[in-house]
């Protein structure tokens, strides 16, 4: 990957939110699931379609922090508008495990 700049990284809006609710995503072409992530008073609530069923289910997710990035344009993902990355990493099968923060913080919380 090519080096960027610190100005370039700040471009970047990571945040840190609460799942408040999460679903099944059958018409994904891959398997997913549909997340609704609280991001605070100042973002509120926004929706996105992860492809993490190697290692979540959707009950297990209500509560839990990530991290998402938060100032990519929305995009269409069949039926659903979703309007966050969700950010993960990959297991050595290929399954995404999520990044969120060890300890709780407020919904909302850059990532510096």
């Amino acid at each position: 990957m090519p080096e960027i700049s610190f100005d370039d990284f700040l471009k970047v809006d990571i945040r840190v939110g609460t799942v408040t609710r999460a679903e099944p995503f059958p018409e994904a072409r891959k398997p997913a699931i549909r997340l609704w992530i609280d991001f605070g008073p100042d973002l509120g609530e926004r929706k996105s379609s992860a492809q993490i069923t190697a290692h979540y289910t959707p009950e297990a997710l209500v509560g839990r922090q990530v991290m998402a990035v938060v100032n990519f344009p929305p995009r269409q993902i069949g039926p659903m508008r979703s309007e966050v990355l969700v950010l993960g990493v990959s297991d050595p099968e290929g399954g995404i495990v999520l990044l969120a923060p060890d300890i709780p913080v407020e919904n909302g919380q850059r990532m510096h």
